[in-house]
């Protein structure tokens, strides 16, 4: 059983230096970390559009995001939602995210937990979107997730964290969920990632 901090990875949907994706992403990595978590903040910022054209290997923030989704056991999606989707830019990381590499899947059976910002009245269009996104990625998302509406409205403190609010307490509780499902899981990845179709005699 393993015994080292379990190991996520944070994913957030904005280029804006203030954005309050960031501002929720930077949150549930700091709560993440006082459960014992290794976390780590992937910044968009440089990221070139995806295109087939690029190679992977070539674009230092590429080689980045590729490492660190390998490195980690679970991921936190955040992203805003703009004419009732998820960002751009949030896409923009997943599509860098390769299904395989080689021998390789790495976001296979990777617990995440999904999360949005909104400027408008509470939607939960992007986290509905994000889930059928980590289907597509084979991960196993978390039931609890998190929706923030009007989140210019007196959501945060003037140093970037959440106001301690019925919203703050659905991040942690959304967090908690995922770092306990990590720790339950983490461990069968050999198995979650054996296909008895590919095996040569069944």
């Amino acid at each position: 059983m393993s015994t080292h901090p379990p190991k996520f990875l944070i994913l957030y949907g904005s280029l804006r230096e203030s954005s309050y994706s960031r501002k929720v992403a930077v949150e549930a990595g700091r709560i993440l970390a006082s459960f014992g978590a290794d976390v780590r903040v992937f910044d968009p910022t440089g990221l070139p559009l995806f295109s087939g054209d690029v190679d992977p290997k070539s674009d230092p923030k590429v080689v980045e995001l590729r490492q660190l989704t390998r490195w980690c056991e679970g991921m936190v999606w955040v992203s805003p939602e703009i004419h009732g989707n998820l960002s751009a830019a949030f896409k923009n990381q997943i599509d860098w995210m390769p299904l395989s590499e080689g021998a390789i899947r790495p976001t296979q059976g990777k617990t995440v937990a999904v999360m949005q910002v909104e400027a408008g009245s509470q939607s939960f269009n992007t986290v509905n979107n994000l889930r059928v996104l980590g289907r597509w990625m084979r991960c196993i998302v978390v039931p609890n997730q998190s929706s923030i509406p009007q989140a210019y409205k007196d959501k945060f403190e003037a140093d970037g964290s959440l106001k301690d609010t019925d919203f703050r307490s659905r991040v942690i509780d959304v967090v908690e969920e995922l770092f306990k499902y990590t720790l339950l899981l983490r461990d069968q990845q050999p198995y979650l990632l054996q296909r008895y179709s590919e095996q040569k005699k069944h």
